[in-house]
């Protein structure tokens, strides 16, 4: 394993990426919704660093499963989000910015609830990689395309706990292949 962001990196960037968010959203209605569980990390630093009003919301997105059993689209039921988000604006914070589909999936779903506006911050944005149209507003940091661990983010449930970011090596993974 090798460190690719320090610890102290980390807090750098996160402390730059909260301030970025508290000057576009300051007097405005902002809902934070967390995306997925690799987000909580993240969405934990910013809520300590912003010092703005602000609701926080995390959903759990699912691949559907078409008839033909091939994977679809990333979906949430919005009937598990706590607070109205009509009228409000809307940050996606999600941990990894790779291809994109989740993200791109997600915002038409919360769009349809009403919100003002929707934005997008990510901690790593992988390069080369997107596949969509719409890259995020708020950006941590750009990594290479490599499979990353560390705060908040797993292979196999393991490493998650790290308080940095590190390149895992394919010997380090079972099978010696990436998931």
């Amino acid at each position: 394993m090798k460190i690719l962001i320090s610890e102290e990196q980390l807090r750098q960037g996160i402390a730059r990426l909260a301030e970025e968010i508290r000057a576009h959203y300051a007097g405005k209605p902002l809902t934070m919704v967390g995306v997925q569980l690799g987000s909580i990390v993240l969405l934990a630093d910013l809520i300590r660093r912003l010092d703005i009003p602000f609701r926080v919301e995390l959903v759990q997105a699912r691949r559907s499963v078409r008839g033909n059993a091939e994977p679809g689209p990333f979906v949430f039921d919005p009937e598990l989000l706590v607070s109205e988000i009509r009228g409000r604006h809307v940050l996606l914070v999600d941990d990894t910015f790779h291809t994109g589909n989740t993200i791109w999936d997600l915002i038409p779903q919360l769009d349809d609830l009403g919100p003002e506006t929707i934005r997008v911050a990510v901690l790593l944005r992988k390069e080369g990689q997107s596949r969509v149209p719409k890259q995020p507003d708020f950006v941590g940091f750009n990594i290479p395309d490599a499979f990353v661990v560390g705060y908040g983010l797993d292979y196999e449930d393991r490493y998650r706990n790290l308080p940095y970011i590190a390149l895992l090596e394919p010997h380090e993974m079972t099978g010696g292949a990436a998931p």
